[in-house]
């Protein structure tokens, strides 16, 4: 691994023939996983200026918005972790310092590197936690092994989500197209709408197909899936049509049954968005979505699934996951051919 500086962040690199994989050191973002031929990073790259969260200030920062959800913005990158907490803090939780999405991404990590990869690692001390990130790459894969230990003696309930979102040149409007083992879904919101997936209702009577990507849903619109209860394997694939660049996740559905998907499109006007971007996120997770650790705990389960995932006191759960970046004319018609 070598060190190298990514949008002014100190950031760690691997790469082989095929790919390039980046992470930023504080925070632990996946910034990009390049398919060097082309040259596209289907990972999202936000455009305003990213600054590393120990620098971060809610006084000297305001354009990064407010002081819960800036500390997160003001440095997300691509492929973010979002542990223990999956959506905000609570009110007292703000105040003691704890922003948007918990703590992996504003704390510093350590990496080591190993054998065609790297480990990093970070202890998280308002959560009591402590994460470990394996990864290794292997031809046009990207291996990740992780886990979480928990250094209190109590057994307790956490949010774990992979935060993927994906920005252009990949995610192009008309265009870029999904698929995945999602059957039941349900939007977020008052009311909520529950639907099979890909159709989503709309108030005209019509339907939107959720397995291409249109820039056309509000920005801030989420809707969650549940993965097939008769697969042991959960993924999503994202096809990019222009650069016929392919971006495949594939996990255990034990460990995530929940895949949120999530868009901005030039709607958000307040700061850092002002209205400039376009993003979509692809995030499986052990719980169906981003909310406080009290609603998370109030809503248990969701079409007879748990909301979230205990760890015992003193103890460590563990996770593995794939990424696949490769070129295709198409998404294959058999999408277990990738499995």
């Amino acid at each position: 691994m070598k060190q190298v500086s990514f949008r002014n962040r100190r950031a760690l690199q691997i790469e082989n023939q095929l790919i390039r994989l980046t992470t930023v050191i504080e925070g632990g973002h996946i910034a990009e996983i390049t398919h060097k031929r082309t040259g596209i990073n289907p990972l999202w790259v936000p455009p305003w200026p990213s600054i590393e969260p120990s620098v971060y200030s809610p006084l000297k920062h305001p354009e990064y918005g407010t002081a819960s959800e800036g500390r997160l913005l003001s440095g997300i990158l691509g492929h973010n972790l979002c542990l223990d907490l999956f959506g905000p803090p609570s009110d007292q939780e703000a105040a003691a310092g704890i922003p948007l999405h918990g703590e992996t991404n504003t704390v510093e990590w350590t990496f080591t590197e190993r054998s065609n990869g790297l480990t990093g690692s970070c202890v998280l001390p308002g959560s009591q936690l402590r994460f470990t990130r394996e990864i290794q790459l292997l031809a046009d894969e990207v291996q990740f092994a992780e886990t979480v230990e928990n250094l209190s003696p109590f057994d307790r309930p956490i949010a774990w989500t992979e935060h993927v979102t994906l920005g252009p040149p990949f995610l192009d409007r008309g265009t870029t197209e999904f698929r995945t083992s999602a059957t039941r879904s349900r939007t977020i919101g008052t009311p909520s709408i529950d639907f099979d997936w890909p159709r989503l209702p709309e108030s005209d009577g019509q339907f939107k197909n959720l397995e291409r990507y249109t820039n056309a849903a509000a920005s801030g619109s989420f809707s969650t899936h549940l993965m097939d209860p008769s697969k042991d394997v959960g993924y999503f694939i994202a096809y990019s049509p222009k650069s016929e660049v392919l971006v495949a996740y594939l996990w255990r559905r034990e460990d995530f049954p929940w895949l949120g998907m999530w868009e901005e499109n030039h709607l958000r006007i307040h700061p850092p968005w002002n209205g400039r971007t376009m993003t979509c996120g692809l995030e499986f997770s052990a719980s169906p979505f981003p909310e406080t650790r009290r609603e998370m705990i109030d809503r248990n389960r969701l079409f007879d699934t748990p909301c979230y995932r205990w760890i015992p006191g003193k103890s460590s759960v563990g996770v593995q996951f794939r990424a696949i970046v490769r070129t295709a004319k198409a998404i294959p018609a058999d999408h277990t051919a990738l499995l």
